[in-house]
């Protein structure tokens, strides 16, 4: 019963960040939900409902988005998601949870600190950003930061790339849950108690419609200073867990 309360909790709130900062379901619910549930069913709760979310994100922003940028960026994201498939069903709980919360930090710190005088572009560097995406998609449960580096380095204008994050956190949610449905052993929706599902669906609309209320008066400049120490809180923890149950301390 407080696992569901938990799991709930942590997608309205994520929903909420996401809909105010632009970031949060991804970052804050993959560590939530690796310590909750498993790194396995935890991560792939997160695909599917960051799946429907950049639905419907992307209705609302449709006409802000690069669709030249999401076609180069969004079909590479499966030679990301298949190898990550295959180190998710190949990887013990422990280690697992070290390498979920480990990239989620390793995403936070480069996005954070990354020299603003960086300068790359090309469609190279795209592709590279999209293979990234899906490889950390089906892992952690997190695509953005990739491709918010190669944004940030590209000087890919504020307003599209935000609208364009959108359908590509559609895709690279989809992938990480076909590859992973097809690899492993046992379907998420087999094991996953059926509520569960339409209980963290009305959650994350509800974040969405108050976080939609909320950006009015919230600077996103704090809303983003404050999902990143709910993220880094969240993936610090999974990572200790993951050590300490790998170590056997």
């Amino acid at each position: 019963m407080w696992a569901f309360v938990f799991i709930v909790a942590t997608i309205f709130i994520g929903a909420l960040m996401q809909r105010i900062a632009g970031m949060g379901l991804g970052l804050l619910g993959g560590p939530v939900l690796s310590l909750v549930a498993g790194p396995v069913a935890g991560i792939l709760i997160i695909n599917v409902l960051a799946s429907v979310n950049a639905i419907m994100q992307t209705i609302s922003v449709r006409e802000n988005v690069d669709w030249k940028k999401f076609w180069l960026i969004g079909p590479v994201m499966a030679l990301g998601a298949l190898p990550g498939a295959w180190v998710v069903h190949n990887t013990p709980s422990g280690p697992l949870q070290v390498l979920v919360g480990g990239l989620v930090l390793l995403a936070l710190l480069v996005t954070s600190f990354m020299p603003q005088r960086m300068r790359v572009d090309g469609p190279q560097y795209a592709v590279a950003s999209g293979v990234a995406g899906g490889f950390m998609n089906t892992l952690a449960g997190i695509a953005g930061p990739a491709i918010t580096v190669y944004a940030q380095a590209s000087r890919w204008p504020a307003q599209t790339f935000a609208a364009t994050l959108q359908p590509l956190f559609f895709v690279s949610g989809a992938l990480s849950l076909l590859f992973k449905e097809i690899s492993g052993d046992v379907s998420v929706f087999a094991t996953t108690p059926v509520i569960l599902w339409p209980l963290c669906l009305v959650a994350m609309i509800v974040g969405i419609f108050l976080g939609t209320r909320v950006s009015r008066r919230v600077p996103i400049v704090q809303a983003r200073k404050l999902a990143v120490i709910l993220a880094t809180t969240g993936a610090a923890v999974t990572m200790f867990r993951g050590i300490s149950a790998t170590f056997g301390a």
